[in-house]
């Protein structure tokens, strides 16, 4: 009943295994480790994620947080959904909860500048130019 993501097993693992996960190897800084723990779901404790849940994948990009869902599919617009009340998406509420849709996308925002995601149609204009290049 508690949503989680690829990004978490790392940080399932680090924890179940009782390790540390590292802040350099080499000399050479670690981006810190974006997930979080599921180990707690395994006992019905909550998950704590208060930064809410964000991914993207191939210009496709999502932020959940709590039961508000804003996602958009590459090249389209944001759209947003209330997952406790329509599970299946079909309901877009982009256009009458506005302020929902704003606030998520700005964390979405956030998140794609602190994790180094580039929009996915600049990386394919970069890579077409690289190709023509040479």
């Amino acid at each position: 009943s508690q949503p989680g993501h690829l990004i978490d097993i790392m940080a399932t693992s680090v924890d179940v295994a009782g390790a540390t996960y590292p802040e350099e190897y080499k000399g050479n800084a670690i981006i810190p480790m974006q997930g979080r723990s599921l180990a707690p779901a395994f006992d019905d404790r909550p998950i704590e994620r208060p930064e809410g849940l964000f991914w993207e994948h191939e210009g496709n990009r999502a932020v959940r947080k709590g039961d508000w869902k804003l996602v958009s599919r590459y090249p389209g617009k944001w759209e947003l959904y209330n997952l406790r009340e329509d599970r299946t998406e079909m309901d877009d509420l982009a256009a009458k909860r506005p302020e929902i849709a704003k606030e998520l996308e700005e964390m979405y925002n956030d998140w794609a500048g602190r994790s180094f995601v580039q929009p996915w149609g600049e990386l394919m204009a970069e890579r077409n130019r690289k190709n023509k290049q040479g």
